[in-house]
C-alpha cells in the first residue's frame, strides 16, 4: 500500500492550470474592503440583438446574445446549478456591466467547501492568472485558475454554448463559450474573500459569477451514471420515462439527480417519482412524488442540473428502483448513459410517473437519459469508480448487476470492517483518459464521452460524499495509438487532483487484450508500460492488479478463458466478479 501524506495547511499544486496552487500561511497587512462581485463589474458583456453595439465584451466589439442566454434557459438573475456548484447569472439588463475583468479586485464570498467554483470566460485568448483565497481564521493560500477563451476554449469543459456572436456589423453564426471552473479550499476552513488573479496576461480573464462549492453532508451516493454523450432520442412529446436503477447501499430518504449536461436548450420536467420496483415497470408499491424546490416539477436549463428535495422514502439497499419522470413538452435529443445494460421504459402519451402498473409502459429503451445520480440520507459517503467499458459492465448479463461495481457494493456491505461505502459506477463505454471520444458539442453519434480527465471534476470530485476514487482506465488510450507516457501523464494529473480536493485515490491496472483487433503486440507493449508505473508509482494511495487477477498465466497478454466474455476484451461475469473479490476493501478507506 502506498500512501501519501497531506499537510493540512497547504494543497497540492495541480498540472492542469485551472486548478490552484494552494498554500496557506498567515495573512500579512491588509488589502482593500472586499465588496460582492456585483459591484466590482466593469464590462457588457451581454447585449440586445436589436443593439450589439451596447457592449463590447472583447475589445474587438463582440458580445454575447442575451436572446441566445434566454433560450438557454440562462436569464438574469437565474441560479443555476452545475458539477455540484450553485452559480447565479448576473442580474442585469443587456447592455449594463455584467462582469468583472479579473486585475486582483477583492471579491466578498464566504462560506465552507472543497473547492470555490468560478463562472468564468477568457477573451483574447485564454486567460490564466493566480489570485489568493483569506480564510476566516486569518490565514490565505493562493490559486490559479484558467478561464479558456469564449470562442476557442474547448467544448468538452464548457458549462454552455450559445449559437452566435453579437458585433457592431451583425450577428456571426460563430459558438461562444462559458465555463465554470473550479479551484480547490483548505478542507475545514471558513473563506472571507477572494482576491481574483492579477496579471492574466495578454488576455482578459472576466469573471460572471464565484461562489464556495458546499462539501455534501448527510448524504451518500447510492447510484450513479456518467453522461456519455448528448444523442438523439425518442422522439418524445407527453411521455413518462421510468428508468430502473440499482442501489449500493440504503437510507431512510432519498434524491435525485438530473443533469442537463452537453445540452443547447433547457429540457422541462413535468414530475417525478421513486418506488421500488415489483415487475418489468411495475411497482412494488405506490409511487412517490418528488419535488424540486417545492415545485412538482421543474427546468433544467443547458448545461445544468437538478436535485430533487429530500423526501422520506425507505430505499433498500442492492435493490432496483424505479424512477419515473414526465416530459409534457417535446424532446428529441438528450444527455445519456448509453450503456445502461439494464432495461428501462417508456410510456404511452401522459403523465403516468405516479402509476404502480406497468400498462401504460410500451416501449423500452436500454440507456439512461438525464439521470445521473441517486442519494440516500446518511452513510459513510461513496467509492466512485471511474472507468471505461469493463467498469460500465459491457458484456455482463443485461438486467441481472453484474457489473464488478455491484459485487463490490454487495461486498462492502455484507462486511464491518470498514466503512459501508456507497459505490458509484462512473465507467463510460469506449472511454479513454487523455483524448475525447465524444467533442462535448453538439447531437453525439459516439456515446465514449469526454477524456477521464476532462470529465474528472463533474464525474468524480463533484460526486455526492465521494471519499475515494478507483481509476480503471487506459486500455482504450493504448488501443487507439496512445504512448505509455501520455496515460501516465494523465493518470498522474488525475491522482493529484483528487488529492487536492481531499480524495483517497486508488490506480487498477489494466487488462490484457491479446485476440481483440486493436490489442496489437505494440499496444500491449504500450499497457505493460503503464502497469509497470502503477505497480511502482507513489501518486497513488494503492494500487489494484487487476491484469495480474483476469490474465492467462500460460499467456499474460490475453484474458483467461474462463474469464473472457467472448472478444478478447470484456471479461463476462465471472471475469467481473473475480476483479470485485480481489479488492482489498482496507485499500478503499481514508
Amino acid at each position: 500500500m502506498r500512501r501519501r501524506i497531506w499537510g493540512t495547511a497547504t494543497v497540492l499544486a495541480l498540472l492542469t492550470g485551472i486548478a490552484p496552487v494552494a498554500s496557506a500561511g498567515a495573512t500579512t497587512g491588509h488589502g482593500p474592503r472586499p465588496l460582492p462581485l456585483e459591484r466590482l463589474f466593469d464590462n457588457r458583456a451581454v447585449s440586445d440583438d436589436a443593439r450589439p453595439a451596447d457592449a463590447d465584451f472583447d475589445g474587438s466589439g463582440g458580445s454575447l446574445s442575451a436572446r441566445d442566454l434566454t433560450a438557454a434557459g440562462w436569464t438574469p438573475g437565474r441560479t443555476l446549478a452545475v458539477d455540484g456548484s450553485r452559480l447565479s447569472w448576473p442580474r442585469t439588463a443587456p447592455g449594463d456591466d455584467d462582469n468583472v475583468r479579473a486585475d486582483g479586485q477583492s471579491v466578498r464570498v464566504r462560506g465552507r467547501g472543497d473547492a470555490l467554483a468560478f463562472l468564468v470566460a477568457g477573451t483574447g485568448g485564454g486567460a490564466t492568472g493566480t489570485g489568493t483565497v483569506r480564510y476566516r481564521d486569518g490565514s490565505r493560500g493562493t490559486y490559479r485558475l484558467t478561464a479558456p477563451d469564449w470562442r476557442t476554449g474547448p467544448p468538452a469543459t464548457k458549462a454552455v454554448a450559445l449559437p452566435h456572436i453579437n458585433t457592431p456589423g451583425g450577428q456571426l453564426a460563430q459558438q461562444a463559450r462559458l465555463y465554470v471552473v473550479t479551484v480547490p479550499l483548505v478542507r475545514g476552513r471558513e473563506v472571507a474573500s477572494v482576491d481574483l488573479p492579477r496579471d492574466p496576461g495578454a488576455a482578459d480573464l472576466h469573471v460572471f459569477a464565484l461562489s464556495v462549492r458546499a462539501r455534501t453532508k448527510g448524504w451518500t451516493g447510492t447510484w450513479s451514471a456518467s453522461t456519455a454523450g448528448y444523442t438523439t432520442v425518442g422522439p418524445w412529446t407527453d411521455r413518462t420515462v421510468r428508468l430502473v436503477v440499482h442501489t449500493s447501499t440504503g437510507g431512510p430518504r432519498v434524491r435525485i439527480r438530473l443533469d442537463n449536461t452537453f445540452a443547447a436548450a433547457p429540457v422541462r420536467i413535468g414530475g417525478a417519482t421513486v418506488a421500488v420496483q415489483g415487475a418489468g415497470a411495475e411497482a412494488a408499491s405506490e409511487p412517490r412524488r418528488l419535488t424540486f424546490r417545492g415545485s412538482a416539477g421543474t427546468e433544467i436549463p443547458a448545461g445544468a442540473q437538478a436535485f430533487s428535495d429530500p423526501l422520506a422514502f425507505d430505499v433498500p439497499a442492492d435493490a432496483n428502483l424505479l424512477v419515473s419522470f414526465h416530459l409534457p413538452g417535446p424532446v428529441t435529443t438528450a444527455p445519456v448513459h448509453s450503456q445502461a445494460i439494464q432495461r428501462s421504459y417508456v410510456s404511452t402519451p401522459g403523465d403516468h410517473a405516479a402509476e404502480s402498473s406497468a400498462t401504460a409502459y410500451t416501449s423500452t429503451i436500454t440507456n439512461w437519459p438525464l439521470l445521473t445520480g441517486v442519494d440516500v440520507s446518511g452513510g459513510p459517503g461513496s467509492v466512485v469508480l471511474l472507468g471505461d467499458s469493463i467498469t460500465d459492465g459491457v458484456k455482463s448479463t443485461q438486467d441481472a448487476n453484474h457489473r464488478w461495481p455491484n459485487v463490490l457494493a454487495t461486498r462492502l456491505l455484507n462486511q464491518s470492517e470498514v466503512p459501508r461505502y456507497g459505490v458509484l459506477n462512473q465507467g463510460i463505454s469506449a472511454n479513454r483518459v487523455v483524448a475525447d471520444r465524444y467533442s462535448g458539442d453538439g447531437v453525439s453519434t459516439d456515446t465514449g464521452g469526454v477524456s477521464a480527465l476532462h470529465r474528472l471534476d463533474r464525474d468524480v470530485l463533484a460526486q455526492t460524499s465521494a471519499r475515494t476514487v478507483v481509476v480503471f482506465e487506459g486500455v482504450n488510450d493504448v488501443r487507439w495509438g496512445a504512448s505509455a507516457d501520455q496515460v501516465i501523464a494523465g493518470l498522474r494529473e488525475i491522482a493529484d487532483r483528487a488529492h487536492a480536493r481531499g480524495l483517497r485515490a486508488v490506480a487498477a491496472t489494466i487488462a490484457p487484450c491479446e485476440g481483440e483487433s486493436l490489442c496489437t503486440v505494440a499496444a500491449d507493449a504500450e499497457r505493460r508500460a503503464v502497469n509497470a508505473y502503477l505497480r511502482d508509482n507513489s501518486d497513488y494511495d494503492a494500487v489494484l492488479d487487476f491484469d495480474a487477477v483476469l490474465r492467462d498465466p500460460a499467456r499474460p497478454a490475453r484474458i483467461l478463458p474462463a474469464y473472457d466474455s467472448g472478444d478478447h476484451l470484456h471479461p463476462g461475469d465471472a471475469g467481473l466478479a473475480a476483479l470485485a473479490k480481489s479488492v482489498d476493501l482496507r485499500l478503499l478507506a481514508r
